[in-house]
């Protein structure tokens, strides 16, 4: 219950704060993402050494063992008619996303995860491990130390105890760029945003105050698209400079957030309600059984001691509460402070809201999480 009148409480306090300055406006570059300008998933194939008995076991995973043959023939050492029982070795999948405009010879985050049975990376040093694209192509290549930021310990007897996941974890900037992806901004003669949520308002908007700045400098395509071209001999780089520092007042359509799980809901500033009436009370059915014992009388003949169950049903229904009324075009503050007057728990306001919505009543999207 705290959670949700929280919830609402800071809602209240921005509606409130929103209605004294209607102009709040946010930079073009917080709504929008600019085609092209973006990371790139890499993924690679490598093996980690010097586990302290943590490792693959070589005969569950043959992957692990062809690949340590494999490493060790490069380097000049004939393991193929030995027989390798080493727990020191794990087999793992390297990640890392590549930043947009990454030149080569510069560091990222790889994150390493075991492929095989191993126990734990901890200690583990990665060997040189190429990182491809979606393409096929390497764009960098990572090794170094693994940090799990985990503990785990076992016993004997199996038991065993751990905290975090000991067989996943991070280099800090262990990959170094080998390739850039050649995407050339400087030189294009148009691009696209992309709104993270498409409104055919919030592109409207956008569109005007960029051909108020830059006459005839941008389309808006579609909910999703404002296509912009430079202007004025200004190179795509430079434009881009100037035009997502522009200030636009976003729209957001009604909608109101309910995780059922955790008991949040979440409301738009823009819900609005037809007129209304909300009563809602509580009905407890409560049976309560005992067991009392019937005892034959002193020198009776035949009878016996026998458990009779005996039941106790009551019924509470809560009362005193009054209908709540809410007039045509009440707002988010009116919806709350109506249902919170109405004292409700936070699974019996889902409730009223999701019923509110079939009555026909509720003029905004319901999305339930």
């Amino acid at each position: 219950m705290r959670r949700i009148i929280l919830v609402f409480g800071v809602l209240l306090l921005a509606t409130g704060l929103l209605s004294g300055a209607a102009d709040a406006k946010s930079r073009i570059k917080d709504i929008v993402a600019f085609e092209g300008v973006r990371d790139n998933q890499l993924v690679g194939y490598g093996i980690v050494v010097g586990l302290n008995g943590t490792g693959d076991a070589l005969r569950n995973a043959p992957f692990t063992k062809q690949s340590l043959e494999a490493m060790l023939e490069r380097l000049g050492v004939n393991t193929r008619d030995a027989s390798l029982n080493t727990k020191n070795v794990a087999a793992v999948m390297v990640t890392a996303k590549l930043p947009p405009f990454a030149a080569a010879g510069s560091e990222i985050d790889a994150t390493v995860s075991a492929l095989g049975d191993a126990k734990s990376l901890l200690g583990g040093t990665l060997l040189v491990t190429p990182l491809m694209g979606a393409d096929g192509k390497a764009y960098a290549s990572a090794q170094g130390t693994v940090q799990t930021g985990s503990v785990s310990a076992s016993g004997a007897s199996g038991s065993s105890v751990s905290k975090g996941v000991p067989t996943a974890g991070r280099i800090a900037a262990g990959a170094i760029v080998e390739a850039e992806t050649g995407f050339q901004l400087a030189s294009m003669g148009s691009l696209r945003m992309t709104l993270r949520n498409p409104d055919f308002t919030t592109a409207g908007r956008i569109a005007d105050v960029i051909n108020a700045r830059f006459p005839g400098a941008a389309i808006a395509e579609n909910p999703t698209i404002v296509a912009i071209h430079p202007v004025g001999g200004q190179d795509m780089m430079g434009f881009l400079g100037q035009v997502e520092n522009l200030t636009v007042e976003p729209d957001s359509p009604a909608k109101v957030v309910i995780d059922e799980v955790a008991g949040v809901i979440v409301m738009g500033e823009s819900v609005r309600l037809s007129t209304v009436a909300i009563q809602q009370g509580n009905l407890t059915i409560t049976v309560r059984e005992t067991s009392a014992v019937s005892q034959p009388n002193a020198f009776s003949k035949g009878g016996t001691t026998a458990v009779v169950p005996q039941s106790d049903v009551s019924v509470d229904e809560e009362k005193g509460k009054q209908f709540v009324t809410l007039r045509t075009g009440a707002s988010l503050a009116s919806l709350v402070t109506g249902l919170n007057a109405l004292g409700v728990t936070p699974r019996d306001m889902i409730s009223i809201l999701q019923t509110i919505k079939t009555a026909g009543a509720l003029q905004a999207e319901i999305e339930v999480m």
